[in-house]
């Protein structure tokens, strides 16, 4: 094959190269090709490194090359995914079936000169094994377990309430810990008054804190730069300023004692790391994690509660507070203001208040002037 011409197969499967063996020197060459393609189309590389994974570990699972694959194989292995001790959730089965789509669009399109190169190799060539009848569909908005929620009024007060008494409860004690404790208050209550997601939290810097000149009465912690957002399409992060609400002002508070208080005793970086640990390094996910399901546990709060149960409290709470619609999905990052919908949850006494302005406007009554 003449290595001037174009595609993939010019570029990696060179003339003068012969392979020890043969058809593992193509898949990997057909996987290299492919991350090179997604990589010139501004992938991030977390994401094009995840796609290869899921690649590898389809076809480990075949125990065949792509030229040899068949709409059987990612039936095969759904029903494997399904039929699990933990089955795979249906989004998580969706997204691998699409990389399995895209790969195979890849070795099939006639630019890259894949399928002639496998036919005359392998007397095979790939093709695309994922159709509308094998592969799960996109049928709703909202595929997730019906039991997360938000949080009510008062299990966010009790959840709260008992993070605080874990600071007091240390300290009175004279253990060690009540500073980590208070750390962990304070992210909990960040998280929720800037309805932050666990990676965007656990990114704070001081440096990401800053005033509102909208709204001097918050000082230095008028707004938060969000800067690890969920990115679309392996775009990589997206960044936000969230802004402080009145009705949630009340965090400023702890962000200052933590800030100008706590902190200085975890490290003596005056920026850096928000939420640093007693060892210098960023707190994980996992850690928040694990926290917030003792606290919740010790609580009897329902297991299916987690942490991003109270970025869902503060979307229902903007909402249910009169905010806009535009201006909650702004504020939480959402590329779509279907996604925020999906987020809200508004509780019975918001449902009650508006039903009843509802009756006085139509009949009059007590209400009325609340119009």
């Amino acid at each position: 094959m003449d290595p001037n011409t174009g595609g993939a197969t010019a570029l990696r499967l060179l003339g003068n190269v012969r392979a020890l063996d043969e058809k593992q020197f193509v898949y990997e060459a057909m996987l290299t090709g492919w991350s090179d393609q997604q990589s010139s189309r501004g992938l991030a590389t977390p994401t094009i490194r995840n796609r290869i994974l899921a690649i590898r570990r389809f076809e480990s699972f075949t125990e065949r090359y792509p030229w040899e694959w068949a709409p059987v194989d990612v039936e095969d292995y759904t029903t494997r995914a399904k039929s699990k001790a933990r089955p795979a959730a249906k989004s998580t089965i969706r997204a691998f079936q699409t990389i399995i789509r895209l790969f195979c669009d890849y070795l099939c399109d006639g630019r890259y000169e894949w399928a002639r190169e496998c036919e005359r190799r392998f007397a095979s060539a790939p093709q695309q094994i994922c159709h509308v009848w094998n592969t799960t569909a996109h049928l709703v908005d909202y595929e997730g377990r019906a039991q997360r929620r938000a949080l009510t009024y008062d299990e966010l007060e009790q959840f709260f309430t008992a993070a605080d008494a874990r600071v007091e409860s240390i300290l009175a004690q004279g253990r060690k810990g009540a500073l980590a404790a208070l750390r962990d208050a304070q992210i909990f209550k960040t998280i929720y008054a800037y309805g932050l997601r666990r990676a965007e939290a656990v990114g704070l810097d001081v440096a990401d804190l800053r005033p509102n000149g909208a709204a001097p009465r918050f000082g230095r912690f008028g707004a938060v730069e969000a800067r690890w957002g969920k990115g679309t399409r392996g775009s990589g992060p997206r960044r936000r300023s969230v802004l402080t609400v009145p009705e949630l002002g009340w965090v400023t508070e702890g962000l200052a004692q933590w800030v100008d208080q706590a902190r200085p005793r975890c490290t003596d970086e005056p920026t850096g790391k928000l939420w640093p640990t007693e060892r210098g390094s960023r707190v994980s996910l996992r850690y928040i994690d694990l926290r917030f399901a003792t606290i919740r546990d010790q609580l009897g709060l329902p297991s299916e509660l987690s942490v991003h149960a109270l970025r869902h409290t503060y979307v229902t709470n903007l909402i249910e507070w009169g905010y806009s619609e535009k201006f909650v999905q702004d504020q939480v990052g959402h590329a779509y203001a279907s996604t925020t919908a999906i987020y809200t949850s508004v509780g019975d006494d918001y449902k009650t208040r508006m039903v009843t302005r509802a009756l006085s406007r139509i009949y009059g009554g007590n209400d009325a002037h609340n119009r």
